[in-house]
């Protein structure tokens, strides 16, 4: 791998978290379009980055597959500025840069280009203040080696399943080779459990062994399976605007809280 690029990054950039995990089904994406709509709530800026080649994230808040028009594809191969791929959403101060159709040709086109594991860490370099979630695809090519680049920190949603743990250390290793040769910057924000179900055993199991092999870097706020959070995106609505009081809505709502909680300690740190 190349040397890292130097940072210069102005004061005021926004932060940028990845969430990746080269499994799928792990509610990744969903977890992506519900924290974006429960942080964006408190009247933060969010930008949501879709670099899935599903184009799940863009379904999931109301973008069909045939009205995105240019997006992501277009920022990384073409070089079009982002400010002018960026749409709006139903959510207030929620922006959202689509995942468009031709990107699941760009791990391709991206092996030929110049800068290519730097492509979004430059395009990112005009985006304005605020908070900036990037929904990896569920792979560790050069889509999400450009998440990890341009991104501060990694937060990684981890179905409660037995292979869980398993899974996660390549994904572990990648962030430290990342941090090693490319992104000097790049932490690992925390780990996320999703799919939990209170009334089996192996839930309890899993947590326990996530928590015990990864501390506090797994969040307080576990994401519980909830009937409604699988029914919104069919809608392309966030849970939290498909029904705010459901468990999985609420449960996004304390992720949030939680997510903002740890960016302010860990500011007060590095201060």
């Amino acid at each position: 791998m190349p040397d890292a690029a130097p940072d210069a990054s102005p004061a005021g950039r926004p932060r940028i978290i990845a969430l990746a995990n080269q499994k799928g089904g792990v509610g990744k994406t969903t977890t992506a379009v519900n924290l974006a709509t429960a942080v964006a709530a408190t009247g933060q800026p969010v930008l949501l980055i879709d670099l899935d080649p599903q184009g799940n994230a863009s379904t999931g808040l109301g973008l069909a597959r045939g009205e995105r028009g240019a997006g992501t594809y277009a920022m990384l191969i073409e070089g079009r500025p982002l400010a002018e791929l960026v749409r709006p959403t139903a959510v207030p101060h929620l922006s959202l840069l689509p995942s468009d159709q031709d990107l699941a040709g760009a791990e391709i086109e991206l092996v030929a280009l110049t800068r290519r594991e730097f492509r979004l860490r430059d395009a990112l370099a005009a985006a304005p203040p605020g908070l900036v979630l990037i929904d990896c695809p569920p792979s560790l090519g050069l889509l999400t080696l450009n998440a990890l680049v341009a991104a501060d920190s990694v937060l990684v949603p981890l179905q409660c399943e037995f292979f869980a743990l398993e899974g996660i250390s390549q994904l572990m290793r990648t962030i430290e080779v990342v941090k090693r040769g490319l992104n000097p910057r790049l932490t690992l924000q925390g780990i996320v459990l999703t799919m939990f179900d209170r009334r089996n055993n192996l839930s309890d199991l899993v947590a326990a062994d996530v928590r015990g092999f990864f501390g506090d870097k797994v969040y307080e706020t576990v994401i519980p399976r909830n009937i409604r959070v699988s029914e919104a995106p069919s809608h392309g609505k966030p849970v939290l605007l498909y029904d705010v009081r459901s468990a999985g809505s609420q449960a996004y709502i304390r992720l949030a809280a939680e997510l903002m909680r740890r960016e302010r300690e860990a500011k007060e740190t590095r201060a």
